[in-house]
C-alpha cells in the first residue's frame, strides 16, 4: 500500500515554526516511503479562514522545499460531511445539546469543587422531543456531541473503555474513553469542528499515516472510535513532541517573529530552518543539512523524543552561518542584481562569505569595503606612506598581499599586527573583516593608492 500522509492547517493566520515541523515531518516521511503528501486546508471555520492565509501557507511550504502532491479544501467537501452527520444522527450516535458556554463552565466548576473530572454528564441525551422543542422556542440552537462507546447498555453508566494503538513515535498508547467528555462535532451554527471532517477526509482520501503534535494524543482515542462507527480501518498514528520558545512558551500564530514568513523575510536559509525544525528534540546532533534529500536521508521518526523541545534563535543563527559559509557563488548569484558587485561577484563572494551570517549581508560588506573611509592613526602615517612605495604593480592577485607585507618588513621594522593592521584600517576603514589577500585585488591598485594617501 502506498503511504499517504497529510498536513491540515487552518488558514487563519501565518504558519509558525511548530506548524512547519509537522509539515516537514509528514513530507519527509512520504519521501522515505515513496508516498504522497496532501495539503488539506481545515477551513470549515468560515468566519476566520481566509484565502490569503491559504496562499501564504502554500508560499511558506514552497520556500521550505515542500510541494504538495494534492491540495484540498474542506470548505468544498461539506456535502460529504452533511451526509455522514445526518447518518450519525439517525443512528443515535450524535445527540443535540443546548447548554450555553456559561452553563457548561458552571458544570465544570461544580465537578472540580467535588474533586471529580470535568466530564460532560450527557444531559442532552436525556432530553425528550418536547424538551428539545421548548428549548428551541427559547431561541437556543443545538450543538451536537458524539456519544462515545464507553458503556455496555446504559450510556449513563460509563465504564473504563481503553483504546490502544502503536504510535509511530511514542510506542504503545492508551486512552480511556470514560475519562473524557463526549466531543462536540457540530457547532450551534451548523459548522463542524475539525474532528469529524478530518476523519471523513482521511477515509475518503486514503490517508495511511496521521503524524501530528502530541497535543492530539487524547483526540486520537475519539477519532479511532469514529473510524470504527464509520466502518473504516484507521490509519497509523504518530505524535511528535512540540516546540516551544527558548523561554518555554508554547508557539502560536500570535508569535509573528517565529512565522515562516518572518524567517524568510529575515534572510534565513530555508535549509537552516528546516534542519532545526526537524532535527531538534530528536536523538543525535542538530546539523545544518545542505539539501532536502540530505535531510530526508538523515531523519528517523523513531528518534523523536517525548519531551517538548525549545526552539532557540541562537541555534538557528549558528546553523544559518554554517550553511552560508558552505555556499558557492553559483548557489547565490541569482539572489543579487547583475551589477551589485560590479561584475566581480565570483571573486567577492568567496572573499566575504566567512564573515557572513546571512547571504543578504554581502551587499552591506560590499558597500563598506568599496566606499570605505580610510582610517590612519597618527603613529602609522609614515608607515602607510612607506607602504605606497612597495605596493606591487597591476594586476593584483591573491599573492599580492603577502608579497607587499613581506617587502615591508625590513624597511619598516614591523611585524605581526603592527605590520598588517594599519594597512587593513587604511584600505577598509575597519580593524576586522575578510581575508585581505582576497580583498586587495577587489579593491584594486588605484583605490589602494588613493586610500594610502
Amino acid at each position: 500500500m502506498t503511504s499517504k500522509v497529510r498536513f491540515a492547517p487552518s488558514p487563519t493566520g501565518n504558519i509558525h515554526i511548530g506548524n512547519a515541523r509537522t509539515a516537514l515531518i509528514n513530507w519527509i516521511y512520504a519521501q522515505q516511503k515513496n508516498g504522497e503528501f496532501i495539503l488539506r486546508f481545515d477551513d470549515t471555520d468560515t468566519a476566520r479562514s481566509k484565502q490569503e492565509y491559504a496562499d501564504g501557507i502554500l508560499r511558506d511550504l514552497s520556500w521550505l522545499g515542500i510541494e504538495p502532491d494534492q491540495i484540498e479544501y474542506q470548505s468544498k467537501r461539506t456535502d460529504s460531511y452533511r451526509k455522514i452527520t445526518d447518518d450519525l444522527i439517525s443512528r443515535g450516535l450524535l445527540y443535540a445539546c443546548y447548554e450555553t458556554p456559561e452553563e457548561l463552565d458552571r458544570k465544570r466548576k461544580r465537578l472540580a469543587a467535588r474533586g471529580k473530572p470535568p466530564v460532560y454528564d450527557r444531559t442532552g441525551l436525556k432530553l425528550t422531543d418536547e424538551e428539545r422543542t421548548a428549548l428551541e422556542r427559547e431561541g437556543r440552537q443545538p450543538h451536537w456531541r458524539f456519544v462515545l462507546p464507553n458503556y455496555d447498555s446504559d450510556p449513563f453508566a460509563p465504564k473504563r473503555t481503553e483504546i490502544h494503538w502503536d504510535d509511530l513515535v511514542r510506542g504503545e498508547q492508551t486512552v480511556d474513553l470514560a475519562s473524557i467528555s463526549d466531543p462536540v462535532l457540530v457547532r450551534a451554527d451548523g459548522s463542524w469542528l475539525y474532528t469529524l471532517p478530518s476523519v471523513i477526509d482521511d477515509i475518503e482520501m486514503g490517508v495511511t499515516q496521521i503524524i501530528r503534535g502530541d497535543d492530539h494524543v487524547t483526540n486520537t482515542g475519539v477519532q479511532l472510535a469514529l473510524f470504527d462507527v464509520l466502518g473504516a480501518s484507521a490509519p497509523q498514528f504518530g505524535h511528535h513532541n512540540l516546540l516551544t520558545t527558548a523561554s518555554g512558551e508554547g508557539l502560536s500564530k500570535r508569535l509573528g517573529s517565529l512565522s515562516i514568513q518572518s524567517l524568510a523575510e529575515d534572510s534565513y536559509e530555508p535549509m537552516a530552518v528546516a534542519s532545526l525544525a526537524v532535527l531538534i528534540g530528536a536523538a543525535g546532533a542538530v546539523e545544518a543539512m545542505p539539501s532536502m534529500p540530505a535531510l530526508v536521508e538523515r531523519f528517523d521518526i523513531s528518534a523523536i523524543g517525548k519531551s517538548a523541545a525549545k526552539f532557540d534563535m541562537s541555534e538557528l543563527d549558528s546553523l544559518n552561518k554554517k550553511l552560508v559559509r558552505d555556499l558557492e557563488w553559483s548557489d547565490v548569484k541569482d539572489r543579487f542584481g547583475d551589477d551589485i558587485f560590479a561584475g566581480n561577484g565570483s571573486n567577492f563572494w568567496p572573499a566575504i562569505r566567512e564573515n557572513l551570517e546571512k547571504v543578504s549581508e554581502a551587499e552591506d560588506w560590499w558597500q563598506r569595503i568599496m566606499d570605505a573611509e580610510p582610517v590612519i592613526d597618527p603613529e602609522d602615517r609614515d608607515y602607510v606612506g612607506l607602504a605606497k612605495e612597495y605596493l606591487p604593480p597591476e594586476p593584483l592577485d591573491e599573492n599580492a598581499w603577502k608579497s607587499w607585507t613581506d617587502a615591508l618588513k625590513v624597511p619598516s621594522g614591523r611585524k605581526g599586527k603592527a605590520l598588517f593592521m594599519p594597512l587593513r584600517k587604511a584600505l577598509t576603514g575597519m580593524d576586522h573583516g575578510p581575508d585581505m589577500a582576497k580583498i586587495l585585488p577587489i579593491i584594486g591598485r588605484e583605490k589602494t593608492m588613493a586610500r594610502l594617501s
